[in-house]
C-alpha cells in the first residue's frame, strides 16, 4: 500500500464527516488499494468514534486522551502504508491533495512534504490568519529544502518517521509537536520539501480571543522546544524574521515601561521601538493590501496582539516549562561560546598560517600544473552543502581515476583513503603529512560553515549512504580537527570513525573541544594516519 492517512480526532463530531468524505474521494487514487484511512479517537466525549465507524473501510483506533502527538504516533505504528500522511479532523482536503503529496516522494531523497491551508471563512480574523499563512508560503515557495512541516497537510516516509520516534508526546495540546519533529529531521540533513498544491481547507480562528489563545500556547511550547533546539531561535524556513523582531521590540517596550518614572527619556526610546515595530510589519501590510485591503484596520489590532500573545507565552514557557529529556546537541550557551572560540581561533590561525599557505602555493605551482586550491562540496551542519577549501595535493583530474582505485581501499570506497595513493603529488604528500593542506579551512570557519572542532566534513555521496543514527553527526558543524584527527585519522575504519564522532556529539562539552585542540598539534607531529 502506498500511503496511510492518519487523522487524530478528539471531540470532532462536528467536522469529521466532511474531513472523511474528502479523504475517501481523492482523485486518481483508489481507497483500500492505493491508500488506507486511520482515525485515532483520542478519548473523545462525543460521537467522534461512532461517526468514523460509519465509513466503510476506515480503521478506527480508540485510546484514552494522550494528545495529538501520541494519537498520530499510535496511527503510525498501526499503518500499513510506506508513506504516512497526516491531516486534522477539522480539515477538508482538496480532491488532488493526496496525489500531490505522494508525487513528491518520486524523488527518493525526499523524506517529508508540507502542504498548505486555504479557507472559505468570511470572518475577518480567519481571513487575516489565512493571509498570514499565504505570506509565509510565498517565502517558502522558492526553497529547495525546508525545515518546518505542519501536520494539517503533511507526509513522511514511514521508516524514517519510526526510526526517529515520531512526534514528542510531551506536547499535550496542538502546538509545536509537528515543528519540533521536522526540525529534528532537518538537523540530520534529511530533505523536507514544500508542496503548495497539497491543499486542505480550514475554518481558522473565529475571533480575536481564539487567535490570542492559539498564539499564546504556540509561544509557550516553542519556549520548551527552543531549549532543546536553540539554533532555531533565530531562523527557520517558516517563521518570518519580522515576527521575531516584533516580539523582541514589544519585549523591550514592556521592559522600559516601569523605568520611565526614573528615566523619563526612556519614553522616547519606547516610541522609537514602536516605530521600528511597525516598520518591520510594513512588508506584510503591503501584501495584505494586495490580498484583502478591507483587513488593514483589523491588522492594527491583530499584529500587536500576535506579538503580545507569543511574548507572553514564551515568558511563561521559560519560567514554567515542563521537565523533558533534552535533545542531543549544543545548548544556546555552548553554541555562543563555541562560535566565539571559532572566530577568535580562526582569525589568529589565519594570520599565522598565511605565510605557510603562500609558500605552499608556490611549491604546488612549481611541482605540478593546475590550481593552487582544491574546492569540493561537503556536507555541513544539518547536511547543508558548502564549498570546503584545501590546498591541492593531487594531480588535476584525480577524481577520474578514483573508480579504478576503489577496490584497493580498505573501507570499500565509502570513505576513500589510500596510504599510497598514486594521484598524490610530491608536494601534496608533504602537505598531507603535516596537515598543511587543511590550513585554508580557517576561511570556512570564519564564514560559519565549519568549526575549529567537530566531525570532519564528509563528501555528499558518503552522507547519502548514512544510516539514521550516523546522520546524527550532521547536527553540529564539521570541524578542522576533531576526535578522528587525534585518534588515528585515516588509519581508522569508517565504523570506528563514526562511533568516535557520534560519542563526541552525544557527550559534548566545551572542555572536550579544548582538549582536542590541545591534542591536535602532537597528533600532527606524530603523523599517524596522515596520508
Amino acid at each position: 500500500m502506498k500511503a496511510s492517512v492518519i487523522i487524530p480526532a478528539k471531540d470532532a463530531a462536528d467536522t469529521l464527516t466532511a474531513c472523511l468524505e474528502a479523504v475517501l474521494h481523492q482523485t486518481n487514487l483508489t481507497f483500500l488499494k492505493d491508500y488506507e484511512v486511520i482515525v485515532v479517537d483520542d478519548g473523545s466525549s462525543d460521537q467522534t468514534a461512532e461517526i468514523a465507524c460509519t465509513f466503510a473501510g476506515v480503521r478506527v483506533i480508540r485510546q484514552t486522551n494522550a494528545g495529538p502527538a501520541a494519537a498520530r504516533n499510535r496511527g503510525a505504528c498501526e499503518a500499513r502504508g510506506e508513506i504516512l500522511v497526516f491531516t486534522d479532523a477539522d480539515c477538508v482536503p482538496h480532491a488532488r491533495w493526496l496525489e500531490t503529496l505522494l508525487s513528491r516522494f518520486n524523488d527518493g531523497d525526499v523524506i517529508g512534504v508540507k502542504g498548505i491551508y486555504s479557507t472559505s471563512s468570511a470572518k475577518p480574523v480567519a481571513r487575516f490568519v489565512q493571509i498570514e499563512y499565504e505570506y509565509k508560503y510565498e517565502r517558502m515557495k522558492p526553497l529547495e529544502q525546508i525545515d518546518f512541516i505542519d501536520t494539517y497537510s503533511a507526509a513522511y516516509r514511514k521508516d524514517v518517521f519510526l526510526q526517529n520516534g515520531g512526534f514528542d508526546p510531551v506536547f499535550p495540546v496542538p502546538s509545536v509537536e509537528d515543528q519540533e519533529f521536522s526540525f529534528r529531521l532537518a538537523r540530520k540533513g534529511y530533505r523536507l520539501v514544500f508542496e503548495p498544491n497539497a491543499i486542505v481547507s480550514h475554518s481558522h480562528d473565529k475571533n480575536i480571543q481564539e487567535y490570542f489563545q492559539r498564539k499564546f500556547w504556540i509561544g509557550y511550547w516553542k519556549a520548551v522546544m527552543l531549549n532543546w533546539l536553540p539554533e532555531k531561535t533565530f531562523h527557520d524556513s517558516h517563521t518570518l524574521p519580522s515576527q521575531r523582531w516584533q516580539i523582541f521590540l514589544l519585549g523591550l517596550i514592556f521592559l522600559c515601561a516601569p523605568l520611565t518614572h526614573v528615566f523619563p527619556r526612556l519614553l522616547w526610546g519606547m516610541a522609537g521601538f514602536g516605530v521600528v515595530f511597525w516598520l518591520t510589519a510594513l512588508p506584510f501590510l503591503m501584501f495584505l493590501v494586495k490580498k484583502d485591503p478591507y483587513l488593514v484596520p483589523y491588522s492594527v489590532v491583530l499584529i500587536p496582539t500576535r506579538a503580545f500573545a507569543q511574548l507572553a507565552g514564551i515568558v511563561w514557557g521559560i519560567f514554567s516549562k515542563p521537565r523533558a529529556v533534552r535533545r542531543k546537541g549544543l545548548s544556546a550557551v555552548e553554541r555562543f561560546v563555541k562560535r566565539a572560540m571559532d572566530l577568535f581561533g580562526a582569525s589568529i590561525g589565519g594570520v599565522i598560517s598565511l605565510p605557510v599557505i603562500l609558500l605552499s602555493a608556490l611549491a604546488i605551482k612549481l611541482d605540478s600544473p593546475g590550481p593552487v586550491f582544491f574546492i569540493q562540496w561537503r556536507a555541513g551542519e544539518n547536511g547543508k552543502p558548502f564549498r570546503m577549501v584545501k590546498l591541492r595535493t593531487m594531480v588535476v583530474g584525480a577524481e577520474q581515476y578514483r573508480q579504478n582505485l576503489e577496490p584497493l581501499c580498505p573501507n570499500g570506497g565509502l570513505a576513500f583513503k589510500l596510504s599510497n595513493d598514486p594521484r598524490v603529488t610530491r608536494v601534496g604528500r608533504f602537505l598531507r603529512r603535516w596537515s598543511l593542506d587543511e590550513l585554508p579551512q580557517f576561511w570556512n570557519v570564519l564564514k560559519g560553515e565549519m568549526s575549529l572542532v567537530g566531525p570532519r566534513p564528509e563528501e555528499l555521496s558518503v552522507v547519502a549512504r548514512y544510516t539514521d543514527r550516523e546522520r546524527q553527526r550532521l547536527i553540529v558543524k564539521p570541524g578542522m580537527t576533531g576526535p578522528m584527527q587525534v585518534a588515528g585519522r585515516a588509519d581508522l575504519d569508517i565504523s570506528s570513525r563514526l562511533e568516535l564522532e557520534l560519542e563526541y556529539i552525544e557527550k559534548y562539552s566545551l572542555l572536550k573541544d579544548m582538549v582536542i585542540l590541545a591534542r591536535t598539534l602532537p597528533a600532527v607531529i606524530l603523523g599517524k594516519g596522515a596520508y
